[in-house]
């Protein structure tokens, strides 16, 4: 596999995540939402849960998935190690968490449909999300929209703030990242054949009839798919049908496969990816840095917000 010391994400990733990104920190209300978000500190109770209830992943445990999870990180220079776990869980799926202490969980579903092969290609796409930084953002968005559901029992002050605009800002971000990981998991297996077929598979994979589904096909459906847009009703459908205009209101946090194939394929055949793969990349601050720590004025900024906050919260305790 091709091994990438030093990179940084920002080679990699994809214009269209970086916007959704910068325009989701400038809608109202975000400030305060991180706060409170580290406040209530999210993430602990997420890896105590794991802990207890899902199988962490080791030389002896899970052994060759370990191997796989090993060789990924070091391809896309992963530093420190996330932990790794398998949950019993029959959707195929996979995600990362975790800023202070990253972890990705895979559900069993997910390793019953894919080869070993293509699981690198999972496992490499969540590496993606922790390398990005997004996963800190990935449980805001969570936190945020769940704050939101129960708005009239329990709303930690945020009642005036979550509002519409900044939960559709936080679902646009998340379907764009998307893009950036499956960029990561094309480096991280250097087959762009392999990336699509695993996104074929988590589409609607069976294990019975697996030997009658057909990559070409499936281009062939996206390639139709990106031909809809020449109607513009059938846009505006598309947006409706990612932003909860359809589907019982129901927005979606992952862009449809035959969309990110597309866009992967896009990328394949671009002179940015050949470059990266020459070796000629950006790099890290340091040696297998993860781009998760924001500009230090942000940083100084949250905290004294923070300090603020529980001066508030020791004021209204004192009286």
């Amino acid at each position: 596999m091709p091994r990438y010391t030093g990179i940084s994400s920002e080679a990699f990733r994809h214009p269209l995540d970086r916007q959704a990104e910068q325009s989701l920190r400038s809608v109202p209300g975000f400030d305060l939402v991180a706060t409170k978000f580290i406040e209530f500190l999210y993430e602990r109770p997420q890896l105590i849960y794991h802990t207890g209830n899902s199988i962490q992943v080791g030389a002896r445990q899970y052994s060759t998935i370990y191997s796989i999870f090993r060789e990924s990180t070091s391809d896309l220079d992963v530093s420190p190690e996330p932990i790794l776990f398998v949950s019993q869980n029959p959707n195929a799926n996979a995600y990362s968490m975790g800023q202070e202490h990253p972890y990705i969980v895979i559900n069993s579903g997910l390793l019953d449909l894919l080869t070993e092969d293509e699981l690198r290609v999972a496992i490499a796409h969540e590496l993606g999300h922790i390398k990005c930084g997004h996963t800190i953002l990935s449980q805001m968005a969570m936190w945020a929209m769940s704050v939101a559901s129960a708005i009239s029992e329990m709303t930690f002050g945020l009642g005036s703030v979550v509002s519409s605009g900044l939960i559709y800002a936080f679902y646009e971000w998340r379907r764009k990242a998307e893009l950036s990981c499956d960029r990561a998991a094309l480096l991280a297996t250097d087959d762009l054949d392999l990336v699509m077929t695993c996104m074929m598979k988590v589409s609607g994979g069976s294990k019975a009839y697996m030997h009658e589904l057909s990559l070409p096909e499936f281009i062939r459906q996206s390639q139709s798919y990106q031909e809809l847009d020449r109607e513009n009703l059938n846009q505006a459908y598309k947006f409706l049908l990612y932003n909860g205009g359809i589907n019982s209101g129901a927005m979606m946090s992952h862009p449809f496969p035959v969309d990110r194939i597309h866009y992967l394929q896009e990328w394949a055949k671009s002179e940015e990816y050949r470059q990266i793969k020459l070796g000629n990349y950006k790099y890290s601050n340091a040696s297998g840095a993860v781009d998760v720590d924001p500009p230090e004025s942000e940083a100084d900024r949250l905290r004294r917000q923070i300090e603020e906050l529980q001066t508030q919260i020791n004021n209204i305790q004192s009286k």
